[in-house]
């Protein structure tokens, strides 16, 4: 419940701060963004990101489940290894790399976020696999399932807190990463807050600012119930009692 109330809270104050912004007409010289502006920037945003993820979730699943297989042993530690470093790649540095080879714009964006987004997902695809007890496996095995119903029915399902936890945390960085496409021209909520530091103004900053903050808090809240929903009964009583041990 105390959770629900500081989401509540957050989101309030930052709606209300877009909301105040926008309200003020101008500043000085400088004319802030109006109200239908800020909506289509909001949704040129959430389309970034979710063209991004979607093709994250399509790739990086799919990478990450065949890193874990046993046949691929001697290839996984190179995708995992190349994934944590990718990670570590600023993400100015990478978004500046993507648009001087594609060009600025959408495109650009779309696929610099993809490649972001993909590897958070590929770590966790493969450590949720990994996971599962080879007891499990052995048991299932036992009751005469082929490789192929143990994957699907035994594997993924135990998997799949740890998977959506991973495109949960991509798909957070990537509202903020949108942002920063905005300096490629991108468009999004990106473009309201190059616009603020171009200019010098803090009330168009936050125009842009504040709505993107309140869209990563929503989509993770959503993710964070999504998560709890398909997590089986089992493993929360397991780590409900692991926590207060």
């Amino acid at each position: 419940m105390r959770k629900y109330f500081i989401v509540g809270t957050l989101l309030s104050f930052l709606l209300g701060l877009t909301v105040w912004m926008t309200a003020l007409g101008s500043v000085g010289i400088f004319k802030m963004f109006p109200p239908a502006k800020v909506l289509s920037s909001a949704i040129k945003h959430l389309q970034i990101v979710g063209a991004a993820e979607a093709l994250a979730i399509l790739v990086g699943i799919p990478v990450g489940f065949m890193s874990s297989r046993r046949s691929l042993r001697y290839i996984s530690p190179v995708l995992i290894g190349a994934a944590n470093v990718g990670q570590t790649v600023p993400t100015l540095a990478f978004i500046g790399i993507t648009g001087a080879v594609l060009g600025m714009g959408y495109r650009a964006a779309v696929v610099a976020l993809f490649i972001y987004a993909m590897l958070p997902i590929i770590r966790n695809t493969y450590a949720g696999i990994n996971s599962v007890d080879p007891a499990v496996r052995e048991a299932a095995q036992g009751m005469g399932m082929t490789r192929w119903q143990i994957t699907w029915r035994v594997e993924l399902p135990l998997a799949r807190p740890v998977i959506l936890a991973g495109i949960r945390t991509s798909t957070v960085v990537n509202v903020g990463t949108a942002a920063v496409a905005g300096m490629i021209g991108a468009g999004g909520l990106g473009e309201l807050i190059v616009t603020g530091i171009a200019v010098r103004v803090m009330q168009i900053t936050l125009q842009g600012a504040a709505p993107t903050a309140a869209l990563a808090i929503i989509l993770d809240a959503l993710f964070s119930w999504l998560e709890d929903m398909i997590t089986p009964r089992g493993i929360k009583i397991l780590k409900q009692t692991q926590w207060r041990q």
